[in-house]
């Protein structure tokens, strides 16, 4: 089904209940956001984006910004266009708006998500930690990765 043009635009408040459908998805075992907090996130002036095709939200990704750095909050793509590189787009777009800042960027990855910790090391992160039983309720570890500022 991975068909169609992908487009990279600002998440809409109205995409929040189709986000949330998503999390339950895709991380059922881990606490998945509900419908209210994407809508927090952008009402608290976060920076998201959704990846669009035909009209249709089929990924997301938020970053949290500070004077002082950047954290990817969030990057999620329906199952059938994991992939395809929506991931690989939706983390650009993220890194582009740190980028504008000169800002450090970090995250957190499950240890088990190859996929996500090999796109991270391809663009300029690094293991910086491990937290222990970070997700919940699973008890699943992550990494805190870390990309210093690109000040270019």
């Amino acid at each position: 089904m991975n068909s169609g043009t992908v487009t990279i635009a600002p998440l809409r408040r109205e995409d929040a209940a189709r986000c949330a459908r998503i999390e339950q998805d895709l991380f059922p075992g881990d606490d998945p956001w509900s419908a209210n907090a994407f809508r927090s996130e952008l009402d608290n002036g976060n920076f998201y984006v959704g990846a669009y095709v035909g009209g249709a939200l089929i990924g997301y990704a938020g970053l949290g910004l500070t004077d002082f750095e950047a954290s990817v909050h969030t990057i999620a793509v329906v199952a059938d266009h994991q992939g395809a590189g929506v991931g690989k787009t939706l983390l650009r777009a993220l890194l582009a708006k740190a980028d504008e800042g000169g800002l450090p960027v970090f995250l957190e990855v499950r240890t088990d998500n190859a996929r996500a910790i090999g796109l991270y090391l391809a663009h300029g992160f690094e293991h910086v930690g491990l937290r222990r039983r970070y997700y919940q309720p699973s008890g699943a570890d992550a990494y805190t990765m870390g990309r210093p500022a690109n000040r270019d």
